[in-house]
């Protein structure tokens, strides 16, 4: 199975039943992230919409030392390609990294295949031994996670979530072809079928009453990713979501009087602060506090559920949890 590039070209037709829209529905999946980021650091962000993100987090990897090469030699860049059996569709609408990794762990040998050219001596390398080379898979894929996206899921899943309210919005609004209108420039839908502009396949695709399952994700801009021939796994797209271009801005937000009246206006301005992640000397020198002032700050912010610490090699970096975003955010 590959997952294929948008791109100007030849055009592919998805056709929907009626079945097919009622089956349609949107998911999150963190293990996406994770295989797409990577290919980011790999050097498939052309147009550098990641580049303060790959900055932060390329000498945390290092700090880290952690050994990727289980991970990265699945993932081949520049082809677009990412087997399917490592990113399987999510079949709940928000899971856990922890949950994706156990069915990562328990994939059956024969699905331990790849038509990505660059993968296969990865994919090799698991059917030699499938259960400890999968273990060995979600242990590295955990350690990667903790260090390159855990800081920054939060300020991800927001985004997410605010993109699939939007969506759900116009399906309410105007159905499925509503739905379709704004989500990629080269998505159509034209009675009963959607149109996609795509580099390498053309013709007709039926889902055949499985219907189409929608992810947005992070670090595939300016593609979408699509599954739609597998017998394994619901066809669906990965695509990229609204606001994106805005996703590593590093101003931080200005808290409201009404937060500083709950949480005490420094609390409240380390909280907006971090709209990136940051260790305690950082958020020290930036609003003139001793380190060890911010720390108690931090202690309690964290007590509280606002923030959260990731250890990268010997630096501990705090965020903000979704309740902290949601809090400086304002809604």
């Amino acid at each position: 199975m590959r997952h294929e590039p948008r791109a100007a070209g030849d055009t592919l037709e998805i056709e929907f039943s009626a079945e097919d829209v009622a089956r349609t529905r949107f998911a999150i999946s963190p293990l996406w992230e994770v295989a797409a980021s990577v290919r980011v650091l790999k050097g498939a962000d052309e147009h550098g919409m990641h580049r303060r993100w790959t900055e932060q987090v390329r000498p945390r990897l290092a700090a880290a030392r952690l050994d990727l090469e289980p991970l990265s030699r699945l993932i081949a860049v520049p082809t677009a390609g990412i087997p399917g059996f490592l990113v399987p569709p999510p079949t709940t609408p928000q899971p856990a990294l922890e949950v994706e990794l156990a069915a990562l762990r328990a994939t059956p040998p024969h699905l331990l295949r790849t038509t990505s050219p660059g993968a296969e001596a990865g994919v090799a390398a698991l059917r030699e031994d499938p259960r400890r080379g999968l273990d060995r898979l979600a242990e590295v894929i955990a350690g990667y996670w903790e260090v390159a996206l855990a800081p920054y899921w939060p300020r991800i899943l927001t985004l997410f979530e605010s993109d699939i309210l939007h969506r759900a919005r116009r399906f309410a609004e105007g159905g499925a072809r509503r739905l379709f209108d704004d989500l990629d420039p080269q998505l159509t839908w034209d009675s009963g079928t959607l149109q996609m502009a795509h580099r390498c396949i053309r013709g007709v695709r039926r889902l055949d009453g499985r219907g189409l399952l929608l992810v947005p994700s992070a670090f595939v801009w300016p593609r979408i990713f699509s599954t739609l021939d597998s017998e394994d796994w619901q066809p669906n797209l990965r695509y990229p979501p609204r606001g994106l271009g805005t996703l590593w801005e590093q101003r931080s937000q200005p808290y409201s009087d009404a937060l500083a009246g709950v949480l005490g206006r420094t609390r409240a301005l380390l909280l907006a602060e971090l709209a990136a992640p940051a260790s305690t000397t950082d958020l020290a020198r930036r609003i003139g506090l001793s380190p060890g002032g911010v720390s108690q700050h931090l202690t309690a912010l964290r007590a509280a559920g606002l923030v959260n610490a990731h250890r990268t090699g010997r630096v501990v970096l705090y965020a903000r949890t979704s309740v902290g975003e949601a809090l400086v955010s304002g809604h």
